[in-house]
């Protein structure tokens, strides 16, 4: 049982206890030693991890590791850097009349010991953006990352091992039951980052501890092409935003309502624009694989079910390339007539597929997305500010991008999150930082102060006092 997966579990959770008993509120000196050594791993070691991933993967384009993992990370850690001082200060409350002279304040003090369990699509952004937040509120941090990466989450274990000691951060590698354990330890914060089906079970497991949890989900999340939008500038964005990582995005567009009289246009346009950005796919180093067999059917099994059902299947292949199975390319497909009955309709997709749906009136979008669980994106393309507002105002998501796909996740100056089936809390720059926070309020008593009206024996006193609040409070 000692050297049992569970045991060295449990043992690396009490050395970072331990550890943080010992300093419970670093200095922002000490947080932010942590965070160049943390900026110093990735600098180091960046080459060695575009190449572990893109080996899990089959194949991923080197440049979108960069920009969508390493990029993401750096400017994580230097925007925490920067605003720290600003973030750990205790903040001046405003006190009621009636409390006066006494003072309010709020301190932000670590919590202990953070668990995060990292998904395997972006394997270095989604394990180190929250790990950043959580060093930088001054917290110690333990990472599961996924068994669908291996190579990459042996990588992980072994820098990280090089530049922290254990009751700092640590890696714990193993499968998924060695992930099901994970989430069942006592941690402070728990933070998941994976399907909503999973995240389910993380939140049930970590009820058990009363451990509170962040959960990054997914979902479907929508592309609106409005009457006003111009195709030819949408087109490349959502085609950007759909077939980065080969689609295996949380925020990629999921489907597009695009308007009725003008799906034969749009397909036209994403035609155009897919084989501007990857004139061909196969030998394409700029195109990434399926990260496994089981993945890759599954895509197939969506697109068979579709057919079967009635849809038209577009396969966009610029160059009319052949593919080997084992090299696990998709090629990017449009669906047109779908239906709520297909697979495709009714599970977030994950892959270079996208679905085109219809639409007369602007209200139609915003009803059926609104009977659906909420997406963790949304996207709205066009140039009518009144429709724009609309769509704005009366769906709900964990976070819009207007005329573009993707990019408000790399907003640090703003929260990013779920809502719903998509999520709970949210992280990113000072939302991280707080997330990882316990924010106390201390509420400090003058030497003279009115108090001692409100003391028994009750009265004539009292109820005066409470008459007088009641008009003031």
């Amino acid at each position: 049982m000692e050297n049992s997966p569970t045991a060295r579990l449990y043992a690396a959770l009490e050395s970072q206890r331990s550890a943080f008993a010992q300093e419970m509120n670093p200095t922002a000196a000490v947080r932010k030693g942590r965070l160049d050594r943390l900026a110093a791993m990735g600098e180091k070691h960046a080459v060695q991890i575009v190449e572990a991933i893109g080996a899990d993967f089959g194949h991923r384009s080197p440049h979108e590791t960069e920009m969508a993992e390493l990029l993401i990370v750096g400017t994580a850690i230097r925007h925490a850097r920067r605003h720290l001082n600003g973030w750990m200060k205790t903040r001046r409350v405003t006190t009621a009349m009636h409390y006066l002279p006494g003072s309010n304040r709020l301190m932000r003090q670590p919590l202990g010991v953070v668990g995060i369990v990292a998904p395997w699509n972006y394997p270095y952004q989604l394990a180190l953006a929250p790990a950043v937040a959580a060093i930088a509120a001054g917290n110690r941090v333990m990472i599961k990352p996924s068994e669908l990466t291996p190579r990459f989450s042996e990588l992980l274990a072994r820098i990280v091992a090089e530049f922290f000691a254990e009751g700092e951060m640590a890696v714990v590698t193993g499968d998924a039951q060695t992930g099901k354990v994970f989430t069942e330890l006592p941690f402070d914060h728990l933070f998941f980052t994976g399907s909503t089906a999973v995240g389910r079970l993380v939140a049930q497991a970590a009820a058990k501890n009363l451990t509170p949890v962040t959960l990054e989900l997914g979902g479907k999340s929508p592309a609106i092409l409005d009457a006003s939008s111009d195709f030819a500038i949408a087109a490349p964005r959502i085609a950007f935003g759909k077939l980065l990582n080969a689609g295996q995005t949380c925020i990629a567009p999921d489907y597009a309502f695009v308007p009725a009289n003008r799906i034969d246009s749009f397909v036209l346009h994403m035609q155009r624009a897919i084989a501007d950005l990857y004139p061909r796919l196969a030998d394409n180093p700029d195109y990434t694989s399926i990260v496994s067999d089981r993945h890759f059917a599954r895509l197939q099994g969506l697109l068979e079910d579709a057919r079967n059902k009635g849809a038209r299947i577009m396969t966009i292949n610029p160059a009319a390339e052949t593919f080997a199975q084992s090299a696990r390319k998709q090629p990017p497909v449009l669906v047109l007539g779908a239906t709520p009955e297909m697979k495709l309709m009714q599970e977030e997709i994950f892959g270079p597929i996208l679905p085109v749906l219809g639409y007369e009136r602007i209200e139609e979008a915003i009803s059926y997305i609104n009977r659906h669980d909420r997406p963790l994106a949304l996207y709205w393309f066009g140039t009518d500010g009144t429709n724009r507002d609309q769509v704005l105002s009366q769906t709900i998501s964990g976070g819009v991008t207007v005329n573009d796909c993707i990019w408000h996740i790399a907003q640090e100056d703003q929260p990013f999150g779920g809502v719903g089936a998509s999520g709970t809390g949210a992280y990113h720059g000072e939302w991280g930082f707080r997330t990882f926070s316990k924010e106390k309020p201390v509420f400090t008593q003058s030497r003279l102060n009115g108090m001692f009206l409100m003391y028994p024996p009750y009265g004539k006193t009292i109820e005066r006092m409470l008459a007088l609040l009641k008009r003031i409070a």
